[in-house]
């Protein structure tokens, strides 16, 4: 039998305090002991020491009151340990430093079109809009989460296929790494919005959750028992290309009926009998307008069966207490999201066995993918900070 070391052990909960703090925000020290099960010497021991490195900062709680001397209040300080977002769209990218304890410290964006969308030139605008952005605040990353809509490598950060992007077998990650300097982490742009959603949207503390997105095409994030479920080398969650319509529209994957021809961006302006090739602002503006319908759940008619199908599939496949809805479903009326709601419940065998599923909006908007680019990127941090 293996027994840890002293220094093991010490890392170990040091790591542990770290992401509680980063994670649930500040705490006293008896919370945190009684949260980590740990006596208050080790917890004053560690919080002692993560105060004289700077990353933390102790204070009496303010609403102090009572007999006797309060527990100090442990803050994590953000700029103590600062990493680099990136969120790779089809016609959008942004970037963000994002603090300890997911504060968004600064950020900047820009429209992505032609040459720009290509691989180098993208990865050299994000690495040169970075160090300008950094230099301003006066901040330096020490890793960087980049989200890209494609199928990704965890281990080496290799997009194998971003279609909407036009990029096959791109080294995407060993191209970001050797131009900031830093250790980078590639994801999957829904696996990402399912991490952000989990640690800080409405899915934290549910252990069960897949992430549903809509974009130009659809994506899906997992957690099991309370992680990432990340499948053979990070490939997983391509759930907009299970076939729901034998002979439907032909995907860009190179199938025909995939569920993205269906609820995707293209079947969305259908549904709205909005032009091919009209603008994103034109289809929220007419989800805006749709709210005010008598009856949003007829209007979208064979849309919104269509999107029920798949929930109800990906529900009874992966046992999900709750589904997040991301991108353009987030503009979906309440009517809608009641109606799929309903027929997930009635419809598959696992909603039944729980009792209901919950099918929720996802409540970090735009922010979203960054947020979860920026977790990834903690995720090594955090145990060696």
């Amino acid at each position: 039998m293996t027994v840890a070391r002293p220094d093991e052990v010490r890392r170990f909960n040091r790591a542990s305090l770290l992401r509680r703090l980063h994670v649930g925000g500040p705490a006293t020290r008896a919370a945190l002991a009684s949260e980590l099960g740990l006596n208050r010497s080790t917890i004053k021991m560690l919080v002692d020491g993560l105060a004289g490195d700077g990353v933390v900062e102790e204070r009496v709680p303010r609403l102090a009151k009572g007999a006797g001397r309060p527990s100090l209040l442990v803050l994590p300080q953000p700029q103590a340990a600062v990493v680099l977002a990136v969120d790779v769209q089809v016609e959008h990218a942004g970037i963000a430093l994002v603090g300890l304890g997911g504060q968004i410290l600064g950020r900047n964006s820009w429209n992505v079109r032609g040459r720009g969308r290509e691989p180098d030139e993208l990865a050299c605008h994000v690495a040169e809009s970075a160090a300008l952005l950094a230099a301003d605040l006066g901040l330096r990353p020490i890793a960087a989460g980049v989200s890209v809509p494609g199928v990704v490598r965890r281990a080496d950060g290799l997009v194998h296929t971003a279609a909407n992007l036009g990029w096959t077998r791109v080294p995407f990650g060993e191209r970001m790494g050797t131009l900031l300097g830093v250790p980078v982490v590639i994801g999957n742009d829904a696996e990402l919005g399912a991490l952000a959603e989990n640690v800080r949207g409405v899915g934290r503390g549910a252990s069960d959750a897949v992430f549903v997105s809509a974009d130009v095409g659809v994506g899906g994030g997992i957690i099991a028992q309370g992680a990432p479920m990340r499948g053979s080398a990070g490939y997983l969650g391509e759930i907009g290309h299970m076939t729901v319509r034998r002979g439907g529209r032909r995907c860009h994957c190179g199938n025909e009926g995939c569920w993205e021809t269906e609820v995707g961006e293209a079947a969305l302006r259908r549904a709205l009998g909005l032009p091919e090739n009209c603008a994103r602002g034109a289809i929220v503006a007419e989800m805006r307008e749709l709210h005010r319908d008598s009856d949003p759940v007829a209007r979208l008619g064979e849309y919104v069966d269509w999107l029920t199908l798949g929930v109800v599939n990906v529900v009874n496949i992966l046992g999900a207490e709750l589904v997040v809805l991301g991108d353009l479903f987030v503009w979906l009326p309440d009517a809608v999201v009641a109606h799929v709601r309903g027929e997930v419940s009635r419809r598959s065998l696992v909603g039944r066995a729980l009792g209901g599923v919950r099918i929720e909006r996802s409540s970090l908007g735009a922010d979203l993918k960054l947020l979860g680019a920026a977790e990834a990127a903690f995720e090594d941090v955090l145990a060696t900070l």
